[in-house]
């Protein structure tokens, strides 16, 4: 480039000793290693953090999927002043790696290409254990969503076992979990300054303990606050239900903000510092105004599926109320909401305006976690805070798991009619073709404000909408901590309404799970049946996978619920197939394992279709069951389906059987 600096910034983030030349910068001060390719967009947590850095006076550098055989990739730039930052990336890499039954993928969409393999399995342990044999000595730092949801003891999947806290496996020297702005600033603050990394808000650390297991060295502004002894490692792997108290603990711990927590590892305790504050609108204004490139960096030569799907999107805050027991949110950026400012998002709808190559853009989304939630607040926060002294540490009365179930908590206000207002300004921004809301809405919440239902419906859906009942079955869906389907009958109701008075022809997009803790066979039928009746296909059907750190996970390893009741568990491979093939055949597997036939056979068994179901062998076997159960002269009307069981069956041979069989006449065979 001509000039490597856009008002103030680099163009783009080092990645390479002449690019930082470039820059005239002799050294980093900080290095970040991340999992994902390079894109300079805010989605991606590094990038964010990289220039949230820079415009503090540090000078950063990023390595993106380095090879993880030596160290040689992470030296390219030499030795960082102060520390050494390492993320996943934005999915958890055992996740990005492996499908819900532990088959490999092929695809990422967070690389060049979209191809697997350029990142490691466990890629938080494998960077860190680099980043020490480059930089002896030197601090290394875990954050992201991978490290964040494994900072205490945890469940792994995908070795089906129990793990410790990833700061020990990884020998880091701290641990930022949630959302990193706050703490990575003040690790870089205090490092500057020669200070100690311990206390800081949001971050993790080993300590030793006194003769009263009482971390030593602890902060002085501690001693006020209320502590959480947390399950000892120890504990949790002598009784499962412990992991089930243990992450309880660490949602209410996110949640009221104020309480530091520990927990005991042999002879260690792992600390926990009080969360980091949510972001005022101010502060998320600010990061959100850095002159991202909204590109991969020049050094790649094919395109970022990721870098494509998020580039006219826009984040219009972060954080969810819902608290499902299956989503990591409430661990990760916790349940309050920070909202930009309506200014801010009009300006970056601007920007995207500028950067689009013939002056017009369609903006794919403007959301959040879920898109109705933007300036939402909770009332007895706000009663809290105005009451509190100034600087005070922001502390919760609240002891809801979640602020929309079983019903929508009435403290929790959502002005959904400002989020319509704001649409409508950007929509209404010269050079916006169409402003789309992709990111979905939550339909408890947009039922309580019909107008602003009408508008999501009728002027921001794409002709469809994404919504996420997940289940049918009420007793599965008190697990999810999701409200009864009446709740959604009446907004499918509401939705088709609408959508018939603004004469547009559109359709809701229902997400579902299968396998869920506690879900039975009999509950899948009971969701196939409901489906049925509403003539749906599931298109979005996922399998539940047990992903660190939410109480859904916890409660799939202990087999009991939040109550301590003991629940089924699909736990298998072979269980969770099953379940999985009620909603979504396989029409390509083997009767035998689980395939399309199966799950036809299962379906009568249960009611789904109707007719008969007859397995066939032959030709002769096939026109034989014609005569018995497809009459040629016959005044109803009727119909025949063929399945293939597996690839080596040829329906052709089926049909020559038939031309060659009496059974009906040539030209109704023909026409058959």
């Amino acid at each position: 480039f001509q000039d490597p600096w856009v008002d103030g910034q680099p163009r783009f983030l080092p990645m390479n000793r002449a690019e930082m030349q470039a820059l005239g910068w002799k050294e980093l001060d900080v290095l970040l290693v991340n999992g994902d390719a390079y894109v300079d967009h805010p989605a991606f947590g590094p990038v964010l953090l990289g220039r949230w850095l820079v415009a503090h006076g540090f000078r950063v550098g990023i390595v993106a999927q380095p090879r993880w055989q030596s160290p040689d990739d992470l030296l390219v730039m030499g030795r960082p002043r102060l520390f050494v930052g390492v993320s996943a990336g934005a999915l958890d890499s055992m996740l990005a790696h492996y499908t819900a039954f532990r088959k490999k993928r092929h695809d990422d969409a967070y690389t060049p290409g979209g191809k697997a393999g350029a990142r490691p399995n466990r890629a938080c342990l494998v960077y860190a254990n680099l980043a020490r044999q480059a930089f002896p000595g030197l601090p290394v730092i875990l954050g992201g969503i991978e490290a964040s949801l494994r900072r205490t003891t945890h469940y792994d999947f995908w070795t089906d076992s129990l793990r410790r806290s990833i700061l020990l496996d990884a020998k880091a020297d701290l641990l930022i979990y949630g959302m990193g702005e706050l703490a990575m600033l003040e690790c870089a603050r205090r490092l500057a300054e020669g200070k100690s990394l311990h206390g800081i808000d949001g971050t993790a650390w080993l300590a030793k303990v006194d003769e009263n297991n009482v971390p030593v060295d602890l902060p002085e502004e501690w001693l006020d606050l209320p502590r959480m002894q947390l399950p000892s490692h120890e504990a949790v792997q002598a009784e499962a239900t412990e992991l089930l108290r243990l992450t309880q603990m660490l949602e209410q711990q996110v949640h009221r903000q104020n309480a530091w927590a520990q927990q005991m590892v042999g002879d260690r305790a792992l600390v926990l510092a009080p969360p980091a504050r949510p972001l005022t609108t101010e502060e998320m204004d600010k990061i959100y105004a850095l002159p991202y490139a909204r590109a991969a960096h020049p050094r790649y030569r094919e395109p970022i599926p990721a870098d494509e799907m998020l580039r006219t999107s826009i984040t219009s805050h972060r954080g969810c109320g819902g608290g499902c027991s299956f989503c990591s949110l409430a661990l990760h950026q916790g349940r309050r909401i920070s909202s930009r400012s309506q200014e801010s998002i009009l300006a970056e709808a601007r920007k995207l305006v500028a950067q689009s190559r013939r002056g017009q853009v369609a903006i794919s989304d403007v959301g959040g976690p879920t898109a109705n939630m933007w300036q939402a607040h909770c009332a007895l926060d706000d009663a809290t805070s105005a009451k509190a002294e100034p600087g005070a540490r922001p502390s919760s009365r609240c002891r809801r798991s979640s602020c929309c179930y079983p019903t929508v908590c009435k403290s929790f206000i959502t002005p959904q009619m400002q989020h319509v207002g704001l649409l409508r300004e950007v929509a209404a921004l010269p050079g916006v073709r169409q402003v789309r809301v992709a990111s979905g809405v939550r339909a408890d919440l947009a039922l309580n404000d019909p107008e602003a239902l009408a508008a999501y419906t009728g002027e921001f859906t794409g002709g469809q909408l994404k919504v996420a009942p997940e289940h049918c079955a009420a007793r599965v869906l008190d697990l999810m901590r999701k409200p009864g389907m009446e709740v959604f009958e009446a907004f499918l109701q509401s939705f088709v309404e609408q959508s018939r008075l603004a004469g547009r022809e559109q359709y809701v997009v229902p997400y579902m799970m299968s396998a869920f803790p506690g879900c039975t066979d009999e509950d899948m039928h009971e969701l196939a049946r409901w489906l049925q009746e509403r003539h749906w296909s599931p298109q979005q059907t996922q399998c539940f996978i047990p992903t660190p750190g939410s109480i859904a996970t916890a409660m799939y390893y202990c087999g009991r619920n939040e109550d301590g009741e003991e629940i089924y568990v699909a736990r298998s491979d072979a269980d969770r197939l099953r379940q999985h093939r009620i909603l979504m055949p396989d029409f390509g597997r083997m009767p035998e394992r689980g395939g399309h036939a199966d799950a036809v056979r299962d379906g009568l068994e249960h009611g789904l279709y109707t007719g008969k179901f007859l397995p066939v062998d032959s030709g002769e076997a096939f026109v034989q069951a014609l005569r018995e159960h497809l009459p040629a002269e016959t005044g109803e009307q009727g119909g025949l389906m063929l399945f293939k069981g597996s690839r080596g069956n040829h329906l052709e041979e089926l049909l020559e059987a038939l031309e060659q069989s009496d059974w009906l006449p040539g030209s109704r065979t023909e026409s058959l």
